[in-house]
């Protein structure tokens, strides 16, 4: 009744408001209500969708991109070493000759005061046998671009799984809210019953308050859960690369059991298909190039050398007939640093040793993908067992509550046996919500642990 009254009298005094006031004050608080969301944008994603636009803006994957971009610099360059190389160079120099006679014995010779020299030189130097280092160096740098591919593709694996990770965290609070909604109708409803019965004297002021408290606290959940969805929902936006402001809402996620295959087709996938893996081989691959390539280093190197030279005494630089002369060279040229024979003994040991830490490497990288997959598969079986079990918990708290509900109509029960009933089933109700989508997520584990999320 209290309430009553003073509805009434804030009603009764705000129609004694003039009418233009009344009018700027309705504004204001529609404004108040809805101005926060006329700015939000809202938008509707489907699964597919989300990790579509994910992987498109995702900054990883351009840096990622960049790093290809890189190595295959790195190729290009390693193949330009195999190109010849030619240099050009002139020199111009004077000499002052003070003292410019030269006695010897009977005979004298004596030079002029003064000399000018321009010196031209142009050569070109291909190298014909340079013990497999360029082709070693193309190995290499090729096998690091592969590397560099396989990463984009791990990224893929990854990024693809974080935008379905946080998208199933926002099915779990956007399934739980709706079920907090449902419970506080359904409080609601209680509450008026027992006030209902109250009046009549048929409960005491106590039970009325139990259903308030109840109310109160599936309140207080439902606002932890916005809190949540907030996070969530800011979180997504970065991943997907949409503005902070844009409400996010989920389509309904299919909640069909998936048929299991056997553990081991998994495995077998696994090791099959993750880019890990790949990446091992091809290190070990890198590490055998680099051992020949120091190997390499201990064998002579043989060139093509060619070279054209200008000479001219005067002071002009520019060519006169009769003053200059133009010497044409060709030639071999064979280089040996046979110290490499033995200050490269330790390299080679070294390089070899590497080697082996990329087999062990990838024993362990299986190790832990086989851990991976086999924990994976043990937890989607067991979220689909347990949605079954909560579906019967459901059926189970249904009859239960629907018995207590009759009963305290005819009262016969309580209020505290009638909430403990609307309690147990608004827990079951969330658990089997929340259980569908940790079955959804350990399903996509599955798929990310065999290196199938994104092919």
């Amino acid at each position: 009744m209290t309430t009553l009254n003073n509805t009434t009298t804030i009603t009764y005094a705000f129609k004694r408001v003039p009418k233009l006031v009344r009018l700027g004050i309705l504004a204001a608080a529609t404004g108040m209500l809805f101005g926060s969301t006329a700015y939000a944008q809202e938008r509707t994603l489907t699964l597919e969708e989300a990790i579509k636009l994910g992987l498109e803006n995702s900054k990883t994957l351009k840096l990622s991109q960049s790093k290809i971009d890189q190595a295959v610099s790195q190729y290009n360059q390693a193949k330009d070493k195999a190109l010849p190389t030619a240099s050009a160079s002139f020199m111009y120099s004077r000499a002052q000759i003070p003292a410019n006679t030269l006695n010897l014995g009977q005979e004298s010779l004596s030079l002029p005061k003064s000399a000018n020299a321009n010196l031209g030189i142009v050569s070109v130097e291909e190298v014909i046998y340079g013990g497999g280092r360029f082709r070693y160096a193309k190995e290499s740098t090729d096998l690091l671009v592969n590397v560099a591919k396989l990463d984009v593709e791990k990224d893929r694996e990854q990024i693809a799984y974080n935008i379905v990770n946080a998208y199933y965290d926002l099915y779990r609070v956007v399934q739980s809210k709706s079920v907090v909604e449902q419970s506080i109708k359904s409080i609601d409803q209680q509450i008026h019953q027992a006030q209902r019965f109250f009046e009549q004297g048929l409960v005491t002021k106590n039970d009325v308050l139990r259903f308030q408290l109840q109310r109160s606290n599936i309140e207080l959940n439902g606002i932890d859960l916005e809190n949540n969805r907030k996070v969530i929902n800011y979180n997504l936006n970065i991943l997907l690369g949409l503005p902070d402001e844009t409400q996010l809402n989920v389509s309904q996620i299919p909640v069909a059991q998936r048929t299991v295959a056997p553990l081991q087709s998994y495995r077998d996938s696994a090791l099959a298909i993750r880019e890990e893996l790949k990446q091992q081989d091809l290190r070990t691959k890198y590490a055998d190039v680099n051992i020949k390539n120091i190997q390499a280093e201990k064998l002579p190197t043989l060139a093509a050398t060619a070279g054209l030279y200008y000479v001219n005494a005067s002071a002009n630089p520019l060519p006169n007939n009769g003053k200059y002369i133009t010497p044409l060279t060709a030639g071999l040229a064979l280089s040996w640093n046979f110290g490499s024979l033995w200050t490269n003994k330790n390299k080679v040991n070294e390089a070899r040793i590497q080697r082996e830490e990329t087999v062990i490497n990838k024993g362990i990288i299986t190790d832990n993908i086989k851990n991976e997959v086999n924990q994976s598969y043990q937890n989607y079986v067991k979220a689909v067992d347990k949605i079954k079990l909560l579906e019967t918990s459901i059926a189970q708290a249904n009859e239960n509550n629907r018995i207590l509900t009759s009963k305290y109509a005819n009262s016969t029960a309580s209020a505290t046996d009638r909430a403990d009933a609307e309690t147990l089933l608004y827990q079951a109700q969330i658990n089997l919500e929340l259980a569908k989508a940790d079955a959804g997520l350990a399903y996509y584990n599955l798929l990310k642990a065999t290196g199938k999320l994104t092919k």
